[in-house]
Order: structure tokens, then sequence, then C-alpha cells
């Protein structure tokens, strides 16, 4: 049983990076799916899917990205975690490294980056950062 299944899916994704896999697989959740969604939108990923067709056999494979055999993501790093849930109000939200990574939030709307959260007024808890 995985007590941080977001933190579970980042060591995934470095491990991955580092061993120069093209794809990995995960154990599937909606929220991993959302986010992985979000990793594809803003071009850190190439692919996210469902495989499996039944509940016990869900998974989720994340195809990784590399530009020029260096990995498309040169940090990921989980800033709210199970023991310390770290939430933020719409005017004191910020993107990593001035704008040049994106944060990803959980909002009362669903899952987004920090700049859509910004645009329609919402705070809420600040899940990772990606650079």
């Amino acid at each position: 049983m995985i007590t941080d299944p977001i933190g579970d899916m980042i060591a995934r994704i470095k491990n991955g990076y580092l061993a120069r896999h093209k794809k990995i697989l995960l154990p599937y959740s909606k929220i991993k799916h959302q986010i992985a969604d979000i990793l594809v939108q803003e071009k850190y990923l190439v692919d996210a899917e469902l495989v499996g067709d039944t509940p016990a056999k869900k998974e989720l494979k994340l195809v990784l990205r590399y530009e020029r055999k260096d990995p498309a993501i040169k940090e990921i790093k989980r800033i709210s975690k199970p023991g310390l849930r770290v939430y933020h109000q719409t005017k004191t939200l910020k993107s990593p490294l001035s704008g040049l990574g994106v944060a990803i939030i959980t909002t009362s709307k669903g899952i987004m980056t920090v700049k859509q959260a910004k645009k329609q007024k919402l705070g809420g808890e600040v899940l990772l950062e990606v650079w």
C-alpha cells in the first residue's frame, strides 16, 4: 500500500528519466491521470494513457519526452506532502523559476496550473512544481 501516490508518481518519473526509459507504467488513479494530462499539455511528457480494462489491472502509461537526448523535466518536486499540506490564496500563488516552470494546484474546480488558477481567481493546495 502506497501512502503518498503522487510522491510515488514523481519518484517513478524521475527514475524513468535516470534510466533513460521511453515509457513508464504507474498504478492508475484519476488524480495521477489529471496531473499527467497537465504535464502532456505543458510539453513535459509526450503522452499519458489508460491501459487495462478491469479496475484491478488499470495502469497509467506515460511516454517520457526527451529533447536532444536530455530529459524534458529537469526537476520535479512534491510541495504539499501528507504530513505537511501547503495551501495558497490567489494572491500568494507563484510559478517556479519566475514563470519558466509549472506549479500544479488542486482547487475547488479541479486540478490545474497556477496560471489557470490565477485567471479564475482560485487558490488551493499546491501539489508539485516542474521545470
